[in-house]
């Protein structure tokens, strides 16, 4: 007994693919834009790394999603989706929240995809999909963790450097 040719994705699977690909490079995109943000005189952040992690590993998702599309003998046109519209990335906790953002937005796209491949009985599909759920919950979890880091880090320095603190120094008094 041979092993059957994949099958030709639905039609709603097919575009809801071709959407997550892009989707894919669109976060890798934004990675890319956050990471540069940071330059060498700055001290980087903790997360600087993970950004740069991720421009590679949104990219190679998307190909896996391209080559499954490819396999599976169904049309690859992917969507334009515009990057978002920041070009400074502050203190770090908007890089943190836009990235969050993308990555909570991905899981959704997925989690979508997974009940579309379902209902359509995307047997090789749901099959390819399954590794995806674990990285995205563990993307969104260190997100999370950095996010609660940064506003606590910035709450500590703000305290540190309040108007009363800049007042008499301490010691003698007038």
């Amino acid at each position: 007994m041979g092993s059957q040719p994949p099958r030709v994705l639905s039609e709603a699977c097919r575009v809801a693919v071709n959407y997550i690909a892009s989707y894919e490079l669109n976060v890798s995109d934004a990675y890319l834009s956050m990471s540069y943000y940071y330059d060498e005189e700055t001290e980087a952040p903790l997360y600087l790394t993970f950004f740069e992690d991720q421009i590679e590993v949104k990219k190679e998702h998307a190909k896996q999603f391209i080559t499954f599309l490819r396999e599976h003998h169904s049309k690859i046109c992917l969507p334009v989706i515009k990057r978002p519209d920041i070009e400074n990335w502050g203190t770090g906790i908007q890089a943190i929240e836009s990235a969050l953002q993308l990555e909570n937005t991905l899981s959704k796209l997925l989690q979508d995809l997974m009940s579309l491949a379902s209902q359509n009985s995307e047997i090789d599909l749901l099959n390819f999909l399954k590794k995806f759920p674990d990285k995205q919950k563990r993307n969104i979890n260190y997100l999370e963790y950095q996010r609660s880091y940064q506003k606590e880090l910035d709450r500590l320095t703000e305290k540190e450097v309040t108007p009363e603190s800049l007042g008499e120094p301490s010691g003698k008094q007038a």
